[in-house]
C-alpha cells in the first residue's frame, strides 16, 4: 500500500503542473492580454486578407514531453493562425457574411471556460441551462414566436438547420419508404447547409425541388404553389418549404407571409433561414420586410452574424416542441438522476449535442452590458452603408443587382464588354482585390454571370471603411494591368 501511495504522490507532483499557481496565472494573463491589445491596435493597419500561408509551420512543431514558454506559443499562433487568410475581426472584412467578434464575448468565453459549466443538462448547471433558455426566449420575443415554442443555441446555422429539418421530418413522419415520396422546396439561392442537413437527416433520397427565383432573386409564390399542387396530384408528399430571410448571395428576403399562407394551406412545415438577416428585424424601418416570419414552424438565426458575436453562436427556434423532442430526447440509464424534477428542459433534449460549449454567456453578457440601442444603431448603420456603397459603385460605372434590402450589394463591371469578357474581367478584378489585401471582398455566380459582393455586417465597418473600399477599387481599376 505504501508503494502505491508513493507512486500516486510522485505522479501528483508532475500532474500539478496542469494547475498553475497565482503568480504563474498572472504572468499568463499578462502575456495573453498584451497580445490581445496589440492585435486590436493593429486591426486598423493590418491587411484584411493575407494570401501568404504560414500555417505549415504548425506541422513541424511537435508535442513533446516537456512544455514550451507561452510567449513562444503566442508567437507561433500569430504567424501561423492570426496572419494567414481573412482577418475576420477587421473592419475591412466585407466578404461572405462578416460579424466581427465583440470583445465582451471574449471575456465571457474566458469565464465560461474557466468555470467549465456544463450547459447541456439542467441538472449539471441550472444557471447555464437557464441562461441559454433566457436567450432563446428573447429570440422568440423579437421574432414573434409564441411563449410555448422551444429552441436552443447551436454552433451555427448548419446544426440549427439540421435540428429544424429533423423536426420537420418527424412531425410529418417521413421514414422508411415514405422518404422517396417526400418533397422539399427551396430556391437556387438557399444556403448550401440545407443540402447537408437533408443528407444527414436521412432524407437524401427525398425529392428536393429548387424553385427558380424571380428577377429579384426571391421565391415566386405562384410557381411554388403550382409545384406543390402538381406534386400532390402525382401522389407525392410535399412536407417542407425552406425560405430565406436574407440570402447569402444577394441578401434578399423571400415573401415570408405568402409562403407561410401556402404552408398552412397545404399543411407543410415552413422553415425560415434567417441566419444572416434575422436580426435586422430590430431596425424599425426594416421590420416590415420580415412580415410572416412569426408564422414559421422553425427559424435559424445566427448571433455570430447579426449580433456580431464570435463564431460558434447560432440558434434555432421551433414552434411545436413535440417533434424536436421526438428527434432528440433520450434518457440514458446513467443520466436518470439528472432528470428528476427538472424545471427547465435541457438543451441536450432539443439538439444533437449532449456536451456543448456554454454559449449563452457570450450572448447574454454583451446584450446586458451595452443594452439593445447600440445593436440597433449598428444594424441600421450597416444597411445604410450598403445603400451608400451601391450608389457610389454605380457612379464608378458598375452595374449593380439593385438597392440592397439588408446589407449585401452585388455589382459587376460590364461597360463595353460581352458576357464572357465581363465574367473574365470581374474574376480578374476580385483576384486583384485579394492580392491587394487592404479590404476583403468576395464574388459569386448568379445565372452564369460573375458578380462581386460587398457584405457589410462587421460592427467595426463604418463610413470610412466603405470610402477606403471604393478608393481601392478605383485604384485597381485604373491600373494598366487590369
Amino acid at each position: 500500500m505504501n508503494h502505491l501511495k508513493n507512486k500516486i504522490k510522485q505522479l501528483e507532483k508532475t500532474a500539478l503542473k496542469l494547475e498553475p499557481g497565482q503568480e504563474a496565472r498572472q504572468a499568463y494573463n499578462e502575456e495573453v492580454l498584451n497580445y490581445g491589445e496589440d492585435f486590436l491596435r493593429r486591426l486598423g493597419t493590418d491587411l484584411s486578407y493575407d494570401d501568404a500561408d504560414n500555417s505549415l509551420i504548425l506541422e513541424d512543431i511537435k508535442i513533446g514531453d516537456k512544455g514550451k514558454p507561452l510567449a513562444e506559443l503566442i508567437d507561433i499562433f500569430t504567424k501561423a493562425v492570426e496572419k494567414p487568410g481573412i482577418n475576420t475581426a477587421s473592419e475591412g472584412h466585407l466578404g461572405y457574411i462578416p460579424g466581427g467578434g465583440l470583445y465582451p464575448s471574449a471575456l465571457a468565453d474566458y469565464l465560461a471556460a474557466l468555470t467549465n459549466k456544463y450547459a447541456g443538462i439542467y441538472f449539471g448547471s441550472p444557471g447555464a441551462a437557464r441562461m441559454e433558455k433566457v436567450m432563446v426566449d428573447w429570440l422568440k420575443e423579437i421574432l414573434g414566436f409564441p411563449e410555448e415554442a422551444s429552441g436552443n443555441l447551436s454552433s451555427g446555422g448548419s446544426i440549427a438547420t439540421l435540428t429544424a429539418v429533423a423536426a420537420a421530418r418527424d412531425a410529418h413522419e417521413i421514414h422508411g419508404a415514405a422518404v422517396e415520396k417526400a418533397v422539399i422546396y427551396s430556391t437556387t439561392q438557399t444556403h448550401h447547409c440545407l443540402h447537408k442537413a437533408i443528407r444527414i437527416a436521412g432524407l437524401g433520397t427525398a425529392i428536393h425541388r429548387e424553385i427558380p427565383t424571380d428577377q429579384h432573386h426571391k421565391m415566386p409564390l405562384q410557381l411554388l404553389e403550382e409545384k406543390i399542387h402538381q406534386d400532390r396530384s402525382n401522389g407525392l408528399h410535399p412536407f417542407l418549404i425552406v425560405s430565406s430571410a436574407g440570402t447569402t448571395d444577394t441578401g434578399v428576403v423571400d415573401p415570408l407571409d405568402g409562403i407561410a399562407e401556402l404552408a398552412q394551406k397545404y399543411h407543410l412545415w415552413h422553415h425560415v433561414d434567417a441566419a444572416y438577416g434575422g436580426f435586422f428585424i430590430l431596425v424599425d424601418s426594416l421590420k416590415p420586410i420580415f412580415k410572416g416570419i412569426e408564422k414559421a414552424d422553425s427559424i435559424t438565426i445566427d448571433p455570430h452574424k447579426g449580433l456580431f458575436l464570435p463564431y460558434g453562436t447560432g440558434a434555432v427556434l421551433i414552434r411545436d416542441i413535440r417533434p424536436v423532442l421526438k428527434s432528440h430526447y433520450y434518457l440514458a440509464n446513467y443520466m436518470r438522476d439528472a432528470y428528476s424534477g427538472e424545471e427547465v428542459l435541457s438543451p441536450a433534449d432539443l439538439s444533437p449535442e449532449l456536451t456543448k460549449h456554454f454559449r449563452g454567456l457570450r450572448m447574454w453578457l454583451p446584450l446586458h452590458l451595452f443594452g439593445l440601442n447600440p445593436f440597433r444603431a449598428a444594424l441600421e448603420e450597416k444597411h445604410l452603408l450598403a445603400v451608400y456603397f451601391e450608389e457610389k459603385i454605380k457612379e464608378m460605372g458598375f452595374e449593380t443587382g439593385g438597392k440592397p434590402e439588408l446589407s449585401v450589394v452585388t455589382y459587376r463591371y460590364k461597360q463595353g464588354l460581352s458576357e464572357e469578357e465581363a465574367n473574365r474581367f470581374n474574376q480578374q478584378l476580385i483576384k486583384a482585390i485579394h492580392q491587394d489585401g487592404r479590404i476583403f471582398l468576395s464574388s459569386t455566380t448568379i445565372g452564369g454571370r460573375t458578380w462581386l459582393r460587398c457584405a457589410v455586417l462587421s460592427f467595426r465597418s463604418h463610413l470610412s471603411t466603405i470610402d477606403k473600399t471604393l478608393e481601392m477599387i478605383g485604384e485597381i481599376m485604373n491600373n494598366e494591368n487590369m
